[in-house]
């Protein structure tokens, strides 16, 4: 059973996201420019399986529990990884590190209210915004992975990648704090009116 669970495409493409994960994190420890541009690349390919793993498990009448736990659990591994790397390779600007770390801790509140909520058995959907915010983020990291020297070695020169990537960054990070808020006050609305147990 979890064979067949691990062999569905919409879960292949969930684990392929924490795979690629390793490869990220040593085309940006290479620090080139082909290996910036190729970092891009690689956390463009694992967005879009973001996309369709959901899609396709929706469309195909696939979707599983396991799915649902994985799902998150790999966004989260992809975005963690992508953000300590770029601030450890001193790849973004102190103002940049700001945003960041608000993203990093909305992503540990958010975990751990699924993780209450889920042991009394309510589920935390995902909102509108915050799809808007994940697109923000994954196109900032995108920018902020392919720096300006992946750029230039694409022939975009002109293409101030850096400060694209952390523009984005700083509106995922006001969207993740209005979500953020959202999920937190859903979640001690919740913890407030739940039976004792």
């Amino acid at each position: 059973m979890w064979f067949g669970m691990l062999t569905d495409l919409p879960n292949l493409l969930t684990l392929s996201r924490i795979a690629a994960i390793p490869l990220l994190v040593g085309l940006v420890a290479a620090s080139t420019p082909g290996a910036d541009f190729a970092a891009c690349a690689v956390f463009a390919v694992a967005g879009v399986t973001d996309y369709f793993d959901g899609h396709l498990a929706r469309t195909w009448h696939q979707t599983s529990g396991f799915g649902r736990m994985l799902d998150p659990i790999a966004d989260k591994l992809l975005v963690g990884a992508s953000l300590m790397m770029l601030a450890g390779m001193q790849r973004m600007s102190p103002w940049g590190l700001y945003p960041a770390i608000v993203i990093l801790l909305r992503e540990i509140l958010v975990s751990g209210l699924r993780e209450y909520l889920a042991g009394i058995r309510v589920g935390l959907p995902v909102t509108k915004l915050a799809k808007w915010k994940t697109t923000f983020q994954m196109g900032a990291l995108g920018f902020l992975l392919a720096g300006d020297s992946g750029a230039a070695w694409i022939g975009l020169d002109w293409l101030p990648s850096t400060v694209i990537g952390e523009v984005l960054l700083w509106g995922a990070a006001i969207l993740t704090i209005i979500t953020g808020w959202d999920y937190l006050t859903a979640g001690i609305r919740h913890a407030t009116t739940a039976p004792p147990t």
